[in-house]
């Protein structure tokens, strides 16, 4: 029998009105304003102003998936999935919990699911399965991210995570809708590189101590950047168009099917080697964040905003998210945009 479709109903968005600029972190970091805004490829990034936590980013995001969708939370929602970041209100919470009672998502059931900027496409595969497994008409995937708050600008070994911002982000998925159907997804994750990136207090190995703070261990830093690079670079981008690749073929499509590529931040090379290797033009058939930064798992959902909002996408498009995180991990998701009918 024929798997009814599973459609993205709605998304929503939210970018906090607050910028740190690349002359900011320039003066902060020590990097020179022109890298900033030429090598790095930024301008400016999004930062929590008063209120924007974690979770209440997430929950803004949602509000507007849901005023798009027309949908009374309370009735219509039968799953949340929390694909935010652990750093949120407060250490221990269960965030999907929080987030489906701030949604008012009373009839639904809620759990956190996690792998850094790769998390939304993994919840989104997770939620397709369990929408065919389980017969669930629609579930809501909430994200907030605001990890900027873990970045050092004055430690460099941390450069290349300086461009961390914040915002929330939304997916209404819904069962047999023939609208923005997903199609497969493909991941990759390699536990080679899971001790190089982390923040080194406050876990089980290294309680938060008031030394500890004083020290700087409670931001992220890079354990031995010099091996980091040499290893990354040897699979990192080869694996971000691997999991593309896989994506496509799963979903019957190859690269030159692509009309839209939601591409993850990354310096602007790579951003337009990877664009470029999969025959997509980086700036008219992708987004590139030079004024918001990089949001963590919530680039795709926000560059398939930016997408929608610049004409770039249309009915009938075939969209491709994707993903790398820390960890590391690499995502990609096939989509394919408008009514299948």
């Amino acid at each position: 029998m024929k798997n009814k479709p599973i459609g993205i109903e709605a998304i929503g968005t939210y970018i906090p009105p607050e910028r740190h600029t690349a002359e900011y972190i320039s003066e902060r970091s020590g990097t020179p304003v022109d890298i900033m805004k030429t090598k790095i490829g930024l301008k400016s990034k999004a930062v929590p102003a008063e209120g924007d936590h974690t979770v209440a980013m997430g929950v803004k995001a949602a509000n507007v998936a849901i005023e798009r969708a027309g949908i009374d939370p309370e009735k219509d929602l039968d799953m949340v999935i929390w694909a935010g970041e652990v750093y949120a209100e407060h250490p221990m919470q269960t965030y999907g919990i929080k987030f489906q009672g701030d949604i008012g998502a009373k009839n639904a059931w809620a759990f956190d699911i996690n792998q850094r900027c790769g998390t939304i496409i993994v919840a989104m595969m997770v939620a397709k399965s369990m929408m065919r497994t389980h017969g669930y008409e629609r579930v809501m995937i909430g994200s907030g991210y605001r990890n900027c708050d873990l970045i050092d600008y004055d430690n460099i070994r941390t450069r290349f995570m300086h461009d961390l911002a914040a915002s929330g982000a939304a997916v209404i998925l819904r069962n047999d809708y023939p609208e923005n159907v997903m199609r497969e997804g493909s991941v990759i994750s390699d536990g080679q590189f899971s001790e190089y990136v982390y923040v080194p207090a406050g876990g089980t190995k290294m309680p938060i101590t008031c030394e500890a703070i004083e020290k700087g261990l409670h931001y992220l830093d890079v354990t031995d950047p010099k091996k980091l690079k040499e290893n990354l670079d040897d699979v990192s981008m080869q694996n971000f168009l691997k999991v593309v690749d896989e994506s496509l073929e799963k979903s019957g499509y190859t690269r030159k099917d692509i009309d839209y590529l939601g591409l993850i931040r990354m310096k602007r090379s790579a951003f337009e080697y990877v664009a470029k290797e999969l025959g997509v033009d980086p700036y008219k058939e992708s987004t590139y964040f030079e004024e918001y930064g990089h949001m963590g798992q919530n680039d795709a959902i926000v560059s398939v905003e930016e997408g929608l909002q610049d004409g770039k996408i249309h009915d009938g498009d075939l969209v491709v998210l994707t993903a790398a995180g820390i960890g590391w991990s690499w995502n990609a998701l096939t989509i394919e945009w408008g009514n299948q009918q």
